[in-house]
C-alpha cells in the first residue's frame, strides 16, 4: 500500500461524523478498513484500524493500533492526553525522561496533556491497544522524533 493510501486511512481517526445525526449510527465491523501504519511515525509493521472519529459536539476519536514484536510509535504529544486500552499481548510505554513500564491486556494508561511518551510492543511479543484522544483545532497528536534503537532496548 503507498504511502498516500495509507495515510489517508490513518487520517480516518480525525474523521467528523455528519454533524446533523440525530439518531444512533451503527458503523458495521469491516467498514473501517485496516492500514499499515506511516512509516514516519511508527517503527516496524503496525496496523492502524479506525474504530470512530469526532462526532460534533463529542470530540473524541479512537483506533485499535497493533504493533508487531519490535515495533513502536515514534515520540509523540497529545494536546488533550490520551487513554490507551491494552486488549492483548505485551508491551511498553515510556514517557520522557522516565522509565520504560510493561502494560499488558486490561491495563488502562492516562497520558496527560503535553507529554511526551511512545508506546508499542516488546521485541518478542505483539501488543495491540485501543487509542481514544481528542481533535483540537483538527488534531489529537503531535509527531516528533523516532524512538532510536537505543531508547527502545534500554
Amino acid at each position: 500500500m503507498n504511502k498516500i493510501i495509507a495515510t489517508a486511512i490513518a487520517l480516518a481517526f480525525f474523521a467528523a461524523a455528519p454533524a446533523d445525526a440525530q439518531n444512533m449510527e451503527i458503523t458495521p465491523n469491516g467498514s473501517r478498513p485496516s492500514a499499515k501504519a506511516p512509516a514516519e511515525y511508527f517503527a516496524g509493521s503496525v496496523v492502524l484500524t479506525p474504530l470512530f472519529g469526532a462526532n460534533a459536539p463529542m470530540r473524541s476519536t479512537a483506533g485499535h493500533v497493533t504493533f508487531e514484536p519490535g515495533a513502536r510509535s515514534a515520540w509523540h504529544t497529545h494536546p488533550v492526553g490520551q487513554i490507551l486500552i491494552v486488549m492483548s499481548g505485551v508491551g511498553w510505554v515510556q514517557e520522557w525522561n522516565g522509565d520504560k513500564r510493561e502494560i499488558r491486556p486490561g491495563d488502562v494508561i492516562w497520558t496527560p496533556p503535553g507529554l511526551k511518551h511512545w508506546h508499542g510492543a516488546t521485541v518478542t511479543n505483539e501488543m495491540s491497544h485501543v487509542a481514544i484522544q481528542e481533535l483540537v483545532d483538527g488534531r489529537n497528536v503531535d509527531w516528533m522524533e523516532d524512538v532510536s534503537d537505543e531508547q527502545y532496548r534500554k
